[in-house]
């Protein structure tokens, strides 16, 4: 039903009875004002000014979108209560919501899925090759079963769990950077760089001139950085990288049209791999701060480990995907040499929101599941999604000594109280949650019983889980799984346990900021 304007009354179509004492020119007047307020107040003008003509086109163009992509989210949204708020939003509100799902709204990333079934064809030459399939097929022999932690991760990552390897824990920035330097300066064929954050100080540029230099020497240097993570890092440092002879890449995850507002998603990885040989993969990244030189987070603690063996294999096949995204080549593979004194089990596990499965989460899963006397985990960030807090409660149910390490000072603020608030929980549910006293705590471990442990760069949180491309080796062995139990020690006697009573008596302001925080859990 159209509405009509109120005031004199309306005789659609025909002429008022006019009073005849009215003049002439007041009844004309009249007549006007009748016929003009008949006229339904939504109708077209012509001469509505063109702007607001096209103003109101733009307004029912994006509600159009808004309804489109509330019907995307219904079928996509991980959750059903992401569906909903998504779809409520995006169809009553579409002006405001509309960027923010296409930025946080899609927890799979686009076009890297294609890229990565074109250049399979090409890695598949490559690894059917005689010597790639001899040492995996015979490095893979019955290794899985063997190790309860093991058994569902290679149909999980698509690689097959490795013998013929040792494995060396790297604790801290200067032990990790010297043995990194090291082998930097011995590498003669094919270099692998890939960080999430290179900065241009002190430690980046000995890093380029490491790099150069062996540029200079002839090897073949693949340079790969996110993006976003950096995005401080100024354009004279690639160049320079460049003009020296490496090749260098950012990894971009809103590259064309599909993709321009994939700005959610990152790739967390830190890999070095040099002459196929030796890989280098933790929690570091390339800055001063991460040496602990940088207060107020100084000492900074983080662990990386060095790889020698089979499993440096499918490290580079995971960088050759990440660099075929960023390049659209496929970087030159090295066959690893095994040693018969290598006797250490690896499996790889590189995830992303390009995977058929949420593979971090269900890796955190298998691996809490596998546990039947300790789990110790060491994370900045403690944002468990459902899956894996069920697990920590039914470890705690079988009686299993679950301890997790997390930092006693913040990097990110939203963060630091959302995990706080998960650690609340878990403290409910029986979790031992330990704080780190003497700086920021960044490493990313997990030890299984006295059977295995995982080092990497995968946070326990959810931007880890689906936002961010991650990569983790578990390694099965005794005498590696007692090293890392030694360090862990050491950092836990650093550390202070969080009572049961400390929520109640945190004050009514903290409390609801945690709880405000704990809101964006997903995008953190």
């Amino acid at each position: 039903m159209r509405r009509t304007c109120r005031g004199p009354r309306a005789y659609a179509g025909a002429e008022p009875p006019l009073s005849p004492c009215l003049s002439d020119a007041a009844a004309r007047y009249v007549r006007m004002r009748a016929l003009s307020c008949a006229r339904p107040c939504f109708s077209f003008d012509p001469s509505m000014p063109t702007s607001t003509t096209a103003f109101a086109a733009f307004l029912f163009l994006v509600h159009c979108v808004g309804v489109l992509a509330a019907g995307h989210a219904v079928l996509t949204v991980r959750t059903s209560q992401g569906a909903i708020a998504w779809a409520i939003s995006l169809i009553t509100l579409p002006e405001f919501t509309l960027i923010p799902y296409l930025i946080f709204g899609r927890s799979t990333f686009a076009g890297y899925v294609d890229a990565r079934r074109f250049h399979n064809a090409r890695l598949r030459e490559i690894t059917l090759s005689d010597d790639w399939r001899r040492l995996r097929d015979h490095e893979a022999a019955v290794v899985a079963p063997q190790h309860a932690c093991m058994q569902a991760l290679p149909r999980l990552t698509g690689m097959p769990c490795l013998a013929r390897n040792r494995v060396r824990l790297l604790v801290n920035g200067a032990e990790t950077f010297e043995a990194i330097f090291a082998a930097i300066k011995d590498a003669r064929r094919v270099l692998i760089v890939q960080f999430f954050i290179v900065h241009d100080d002190a430690l980046g540029r000995r890093l380029a001139e490491a790099l150069l230099e062996r540029a200079r020497a002839g090897v073949r240097i693949y340079f790969l950085f996110d993006r976003i993570g950096c995005h401080a890092l100024p354009g004279h440092y690639v160049r320079q990288l460049e003009a020296g002879g490496v090749r260098v890449r950012p990894f971009s995850t809103h590259a064309g049209f599909v993709n321009r507002f994939q700005l959610n998603f990152r790739n967390h990885r830190k890999l070095v791999v040099v002459d196929g040989e030796r890989a280098y993969v933790g929690g570091h990244n390339v800055g001063t701060e991460y040496l602990g030189e940088q207060p107020p987070l100084a000492p900074w603690r983080d662990t990386h480990i060095e790889i020698v063996g089979a499993a440096v294999m499918e490290l580079q096949l995971t960088f050759a995907e990440d660099w075929y995204w960023a390049a659209r080549e496929v970087p030159q593979l090295i066959v690893p040499k095994v040693r018969p004194d290598e006797d250490m089990v690896c499996q790889v596990v590189a995830s992303g929101p390009a995977d058929p499965q949420e593979t971090c989460s269900l890796f955190f899963v298998e691996a809490i599941q596998s546990a039947r006397k300790r789990l110790w985990i060491t994370t900045p960030y403690f944002i468990p999604d459902e899956a894996v807090f069920a697990a920590l409660r039914l470890a705690v149910l079988r009686g299993v000594d679950v301890r997790i390490l997390i930092p006693s000072r913040p990097d990110h603020h939203v963060v630091f109280h959302a995990s706080t608030l998960y650690a609340y929980q878990a403290i409910r549910a029986g979790v031992k949650i330990y704080r780190y006293r003497p700086g920021f705590l960044h490493q990313k471990v997990v030890l299984i019983d006295d059977e295995a442990a995982a080092v990497g760069s995968a946070n326990l949180d959810n931007r880890s889980f689906r936002l961010n491309f991650e990569l983790m080796v578990v390694t099965a062995d005794t005498r590696f799984a007692n090293d890392v139990a030694q360090m862990l020690e050491a950092d836990f006697a650093e550390a202070t346990r969080i009572g049961r009573d400390e929520y109640e008596r945190a004050p009514p302001l903290r409390r609801v900021a945690m709880h405000a925080a704990k809101l964006f859990a997903p995008i953190l």
